[in-house]
C-alpha cells in the first residue's frame, strides 16, 4: 500500500492579488497553464468572497480544482457552508476541495463584529464542523447533492495537537500551517526544523493504518535564486534568519535552481511526507518551473 513518503507530488497555488473578475479569470487560466492541480483562494475579511470566487473561477477553467484555504469553522454554521460547497462542486463539474480550519485572526473577528473565542473553543467548533461534514458527505437524502462519488477531498489544516489530532482523524489532506507556536491572536511567523519535525512525529503517531490514506502538506512562502541568504521574509513579513543548513532542509523557504529545488521537494517526500504543496502567489511562476521537473 501507499504511504505519505510514497504519495504523488500535488500542487496548489493560493491567490489573494485580483482586484476584479477579469484578474481572477487571468490568474486562474495562468494556474492551469502552468501545471498547478489546485487553485485556492483565501477567506479573510477586506477581500473577495471566495464562493461567489471559485464560481468565477470554474467557469474560465477547465481542469483545476477549486478550494477555499480555509473556511473558519467559528465563522460559518456546517451544514451552510456544506451547501456552499456541495453547489460549488456542482458548478464546477466536481472539482472543489474542502478547506476546513479553527481561525486564527483576532483583527478579522472584530472586525465582523464578533467575540473573539479562545483557542479551545474554536477547536471545538472545528471538530463539529467536521463531524457534520462527515455526515453530510455520507448522507444520500443531502441536498444539493456533491457530484464527487465519495465527496470531496476534505483539508483540516493547523499546528496544534487538537487540530492535528482531528486531522489525523477525518482528513484526506494534514495541512500543517508550518507557523510557530505564539500566543493566541497574535500575528503568525514561521516555524523552525525542530517544530516542524515535532509536528511530523506527532501526526504519524496519530494515523495507524490512516497513514495509507492521507497526505501531508505545507505551504511555499518563497522561491530563491542560488545563494541567497539575507533579505528573506515569510509571508507575514517577517525576517527569516535561519542557519544555512535549516533553509537547506526547510520546505517553505526553497532557494536554489529548479532542478535542485525538485531534488529537495523529493528529499521531503521521503523524509517527512511532505508531498502537497501550497505555493504562495507571489512565487506561482517562478514554481512552475519546479512543477515541470516533478511531472
Amino acid at each position: 500500500m501507499t504511504t505519505i513518503h510514497e504519495r504523488d507530488f500535488r500542487f496548489t497555488v493560493c491567490v489573494f492579488s485580483p482586484a476584479d473578475r477579469d484578474g481572477w479569470i487571468h490568474k486562474a487560466r495562468r494556474a492551469e497553464q502552468l501545471g498547478y492541480d489546485v487553485m485556492a483562494v483565501s477567506d479573510h475579511l477586506g477581500a473577495f468572497a471566495p464562493v461567489p470566487t471559485i464560481a468565477v473561477v470554474a467557469e474560465a477553467t477547465e481542469r483545476l480544482r477549486l478550494a477555499i484555504y480555509v473556511s473558519s469553522s467559528t465563522l460559518y454554521q456546517p451544514r451552510v457552508l456544506a451547501r456552499d460547497y456541495a453547489t460549488l462542486d456542482q458548478y464546477s463539474g466536481g472539482r472543489i476541495e474542502i478547506g476546513l480550519g479553527a481561525g486564527y485572526s483576532r483583527a478579522e473577528f472584530e472586525n465582523a463584529g464578533l467575540p473573539w473565542r479562545p483557542a479551545g473553543e474554536r477547536v471545538t467548533l472545528l471538530e463539529r464542523a467536521t463531524a457534520e461534514f462527515r455526515q453530510v458527505l455520507g448522507d444520500p437524502e443531502f441536498r444539493p447533492r456533491f457530484v464527487q462519488p465519495s465527496g470531496p477531498p476534505v483539508v483540516i489544516a493547523g499546528r496544534g495537537d487538537r487540530v492535528l489530532r482531528l486531522a489525523a482523524r477525518h482528513a484526506d489532506v494534514i495541512g500543517f500551517s508550518g507557523s510557530a507556536p505564539v500566543p493566541d491572536g497574535d500575528p503568525l511567523r514561521l516555524a523552525d526544523m525542530a517544530e516542524i519535525r515535532d509536528r511530523v512525529a506527532f501526526v504519524e503517531a496519530q494515523l495507524g493504518e490512516r497513514i495509507h490514506q492521507v497526505q501531508f502538506g505545507i505551504p511555499v512562502h518563497r522561491v530563491l535564486p542560488p545563494g541567497t541568504r539575507t533579505g528573506i521574509t515569510d509571508v507575514w513579513q517577517n525576517d527569516v534568519t535561519f542557519s544555512p543548513d535549516e533553509l537547506a532542509e526547510h520546505p517553505s523557504i526553497l532557494i536554489g535552481t529548479p532542478a535542485e529545488n525538485a531534488d529537495k521537494l523529493r528529499a521531503l517526500r521521503a523524509k517527512f511526507g511532505f508531498s502537497y504543496f501550497n505555493v504562495m502567489e507571489s512565487e506561482m511562476d517562478s514554481f512552475a518551473e519546479i512543477i515541470a521537473l516533478l511531472r
